[in-house]
């Protein structure tokens, strides 16, 4: 009887294998940038950025940095990754030259960040037809969530600063269209902040709004089909004026701070005036009732049709209780303009804005979690790189992947397909990919990239 040496079994390692490609999972992302026509979009919106006699096109170098991101990159030598495999995502260019271009857009300033989102607008809009049922929009209606996200920042990088965590970085704002419970979500903006910017500044929050529905189609940039979700930090008479504005005419859930007045309101309500809440799928939750009070407080000062409605829950198991709960109960509060449906429906829609938190914690695992450049003007730049790599995995779940896959957060896309390596055959004029029997997911591999190639091409 041999003695065992370990629970693994030993290999010997060496370098020097050829016909085997690395991150070959990754020609799902390249097939999605090209049925989408990213990759011309964003070449023509940078022609201007291209030198005479220029070897690689800004366009391509732009969307190598969001692939490189796509696949857990984290700074702008990342790209190394895609220049080790030409066979799959082409000419790469160096590190020089990859910095040289985000220094070029950063000293263009907005007419670079301008090109750039005008593209992804572009784009966007011919995804959503392609996706068809699958759009976010396919109701002919959209959600759009703001929130603010902290990103830690390790050395004196510009415009970083003291945070209200009593951290240092710096304090974005970003917008996300909710895809639903069956899918993911889609960045529609990325406004930079120094880290004390404050968290209920009306004017960011226009902003960010402004971008979101510039990236949305034509049709949905305007009127009640659009609703615009936030947290209490956007509960200010400025931004609830702004959504209301006439001829702009958004809907809004927006969360409201839970002021004497409406808590003193809240103690008028009358027993029987407060109808079960309901669970995340849809139906009644014990312990948690929701009530309006729109008629009770002085609402003048605020947009006309607006509702406030409040809900009362018990306490989570070691939730700290606030000085405005009562007896006990946890209270929170949301306006809203939208006139029809019941009181527990609106409050569970507004109450999936949390979904907003888990778009932030795929974007930090996305080129989000630390800004890797020094200059305010490069960090813009860099803004709209991590949303072009989130545009990019929100699409392929949202056009090839059915069922569960297309719930797939970045990091299992990352573990199950884009990690997975293949053979690269040489036959007829023409390249393979061949992917092992043995990987879990070559089946779902191979079946995106057939539903990817039925697509129709742009253009």
């Amino acid at each position: 009887m041999k003695k065992r040496s370990g629970s693994y079994p030993r290999v010997r390692v060496e370098g020097g294998g050829v016909g085997v490609v690395s991150q070959a999972g990754a020609v799902l992302l390249v097939e999605t940038v090209r049925k989408s026509g990213l990759d011309t979009a964003i070449s023509a919106a940078l022609t201007s950025w291209r030198r005479p006699r220029a070897v690689h096109d800004p366009g391509k170098i732009l969307l190598d940095i969001a692939l490189a991101t796509a696949l857990g990159g984290d700074c702008l030598a990342d790209v190394g990754i895609l220049r080790a495999e030409p066979d799959v995502f082409g000419p790469v260019a160096s590190d020089p030259t990859v910095s040289r271009l985000i220094d070029a857009l950063a000293a263009s300033g907005p007419k670079a960040l301008a090109a750039i989102r005008g593209a992804r607008s572009q784009v966007r809009t011919r995804v959503w037809e392609m996706a068809g049922a699958n759009s976010p929009a396919a109701d002919d209606s959209v959600i759009v969530d703001i929130d603010g996200v902290l990103v830690l920042a390790h050395s004196e990088k510009q415009d970083a600063t003291a945070t209200w965590k009593k951290t240092f970085g710096h304090h974005p704002l970003v917008a996300f269209v909710d895809h639903g419970s069956a899918g993911s979500g889609e960045p529609v903006a990325a406004l930079l902040r120094p880290g004390n910017a404050g968290s209920n500044t009306a004017a960011d929050h226009i902003t960010t709004a402004q971008l979101a529905l510039a990236q949305l189609p034509k049709h949905l940039r305007r009127g009640r089909r659009t609703l615009i979700r936030t947290d209490s930090a956007g509960g200010t008479h400025a931004f609830l004026d702004w959504l209301s504005k006439p001829g702009r005419w958004l809907s809004y859930s927006v969360g409201m701070t839970i002021t004497d007045t409406i808590h003193q309101a809240v103690l008028k309500i009358p027993k029987k005036a407060w109808t079960p809440a309901y669970d995340a799928d849809g139906t009644e939750r014990p312990g948690a009732w929701v009530a309006e009070i729109t008629d009770m407080p002085d609402l003048t000062t605020w947009p006309k049709g607006m509702r406030l409605i409040v809900r009362k829950e018990r306490a989570h198991p070691g939730a700290q209780l606030r000085f405005t709960d009562v007896d006990g109960l946890r209270l929170t509060c949301f306006a809203t303009n939208t006139k029809s449906g019941q009181l527990a429906d609106l409050e569970l829609r507004h109450r999936r804005r949390a979904r907003c938190e888990d778009r932030i914690r795929n974007a930090r695992d996305t080129g989000l979690r630390n800004l890797p450049l020094h200059d305010t003007a490069q960090t813009r730049i860099w803004l709209e790189i991590v949303p072009l790599a989130l545009d990019i995995l929100a699409w392929l779940p949202m056009l090839p992947l059915p069922g569960k896959t297309r719930r797939w957060e970045p990091k299992k896309l990352r573990l199950r397909l884009f990690s997975a390596a293949a053979q690269l055959v040489h036959t007829g004029r023409r390249r393979w990919l061949r992917f092992t029997a043995r990987w879990p997911w070559t089946d779902e591999i191979t079946r995106a990239i057939d539903q990817l190639k039925a697509l129709p091409s742009p253009g």
